[in-house]
């Protein structure tokens, strides 16, 4: 391996752009050896004064650009699954953004072929396992102080929809942030999921059930439920409270930048997710260079991205259907028994 970490970034839009330019300029022993997007002028914006970096249209291309030793794929969900194979089968580290795979037997096909391999490859991009509020409220849960936990009290609020986004996207592409935070902060598989639809906001795009409340139970007796609300029209909120035996503890508090101006005073509300989870990419993407360096793997494994797929999926049949609905988990492998969360 290099000095620096030559990296492949796939994708060039909202997500790959910031991840370019947090290889470049945010984290240590990493370089960007090549971008690839469709979008060849948004490749090649988002690649701009970095030196030796290839511009490509197609993710195989740029794989096989000199000087590439790991791929950091940004592109949108469904170009995933070829991606990730494609990396599997030239020996490539791979950090892979959410979801994974969308749907649950692409999801699978990528765990049976890095399981398949016999070595982690694929760290998942769930982004608030590295958020520092996030990993003290998962060492309070661990540590037992707190007791048993009993209930998770979740909120995810975005500003508004972006074009062409559906009553499915609630669940299965913001969701699935609190499906795998759950699953990690509680060490438990989620095993049916209801979902509530109070009367859609008038904010809220013609057509879309905005917002909706998402329950989820557990094997070990826990609760988990959370309120999406994707239109709220002021800021982006992202909570969690943990409610044990003997006590509870909250994260994401807002205990941001006081602001005074006019005769009145207020928090500052973060306005997207680049925002809020600043400091949190940075810690992922840093973990992720430092083991890829190191020769193994860390974080989310393609594993959980499979998880989270498969009880979104069962969270849009809940949404559809109005029942409560289990979550169907194939066998895992091996390789991903002994994985830390």
């Amino acid at each position: 391996m290099s000095e620096l970490l030559g990296v492949a970034v796939l994708g060039a839009g909202h997500m790959g752009a910031d991840h370019v330019r947090r290889l470049d300029r945010g984290v240590s022993g990493a370089r960007v050896a090549a971008v690839a997007d469709p979008d060849t002028a948004r490749a090649k914006e988002a690649a701009a004064g970095i030196d030796g970096v290839t511009v490509h249209a197609e993710a195989e291309a740029a794989l096989d650009a000199p000087g590439v030793e790991a791929v950091l794929i940004a592109s949108p969900g469904l170009a995933h699954e070829e991606a990730l194979l494609a990396a599997f089968a030239r020996g490539l580290p791979v950090l892979c953004e959410k979801p994974m795979v969308p749907d649950s037997e692409g999801a699978l096909r990528v765990v049976e072929a890095e399981a398949r391999g016999g070595r982690r490859l694929a760290q998942v991009g769930f982004m608030r396992r590295y958020d520092a509020e996030y990993r003290r409220l998962k060492r309070v849960l661990d540590d037992g102080r707190l007791g048993r936990p009993l209930m998770l009290h979740c909120v995810h609020r975005n500003v508004s929809s972006p074009p062409g986004f559906t009553s499915a996207m609630l669940i299965d592409s913001s969701v699935s942030h609190e499906i795998d935070a759950a699953r990690w902060l509680l060490g438990q598989e989620l095993t049916t999921v209801t979902v509530l639809r109070p009367r859609p906001s008038g904010g809220a795009p013609q057509g879309l059930l905005d917002p909706q409340f998402v329950l989820f139970e557990t094997h070990g007796g826990a609760l988990v439920d959370v309120e999406i609300f994707v239109n709220c029209g002021f800021g982006y909120q992202v909570r969690c409270e943990a409610v044990c035996e003997h006590g509870s503890a909250r994260a994401g508090e807002d205990h941001g930048l006081l602001l005074t101006t006019a005769g009145t005073a207020g928090a500052e509300v973060p306005q997207d997710y680049l925002v809020r989870f600043a400091d949190a990419y940075d810690r992922e993407v840093q973990a992720w260079v430092d083991a890829t360096r190191q020769g193994r793997a860390t974080g989310p494994t393609a594993w959980d991205g499979y998880a989270a797929s498969a009880v979104a999926e069962a969270g849009v049949r809940a949404l559809e259907s109005g029942l409560r609905t289990p979550v169907d988990l194939a066998p895992r492998p091996a390789l991903y028994t002994d994985t830390g969360r």
